[in-house]
């Protein structure tokens, strides 16, 4: 099983669907935060794109360890959030207009669901993951994956 976290709109291949947000596609409506309806050890691959930055600072960790749950052993989760330090460096260094990179650190504040309470940098974000029980945590590259067509214009920052 492929799990797709907090979805939207985006549909991909393949892929069980979980959202709030009753699309078409969707596959699980629920919060991603409580994934009780998936068995332990169940999915070979986690993607949540641009939704663990939704939940406040102290249910981030156990969001993490229902994620970790799911995973089957040497199962990969692939998270994508926005990057305070690249955010900081468009900002001071390059000149971004606030409008650049507000986004990214709240949220767009469309509906709902579009708030962000939380932001991370790698170092912090790493942390969380290998306190969460999630190990050989590294970078990747979203143009590398076998969901890089569905999901290309979904990444941001």
């Amino acid at each position: 099983m492929k799990l797709h976290l907090g979805c939207g709109p985006c549909y991909i291949p393949e892929f069980t669907h979980v959202d709030v947000v009753p699309f078409e596609h969707v596959d699980i409506v629920s919060s991603i935060d409580n994934l009780g309806m998936v068995a332990d050890g169940s999915a070979e691959l986690v993607y949540a794109c641009h939704v663990l930055e939704h939940f406040p600072r102290k249910r981030t960790l156990p969001v993490l360890k229902e994620w970790r749950r799911v995973l089957r052993p040497g199962g990969m989760l692939r998270l994508s959030v926005p990057d305070f330090g690249v955010c900081a460096r468009l900002y001071v260094e390059e000149q971004a207009s606030l409008a650049d990179v507000i986004g990214p650190l709240v949220g767009g504040q469309t509906y709902l669901y579009n708030f962000h309470y939380n932001i991370f940098d790698e170092p912090s974000l790493t942390a969380l993951l290998e306190e969460a029980g999630f190990v050989d945590v590294q970078r990747w590259d979203w143009r590398t994956t076998e969901h890089a067509e569905a999901t290309k214009n979904r990444i941001s920052l």
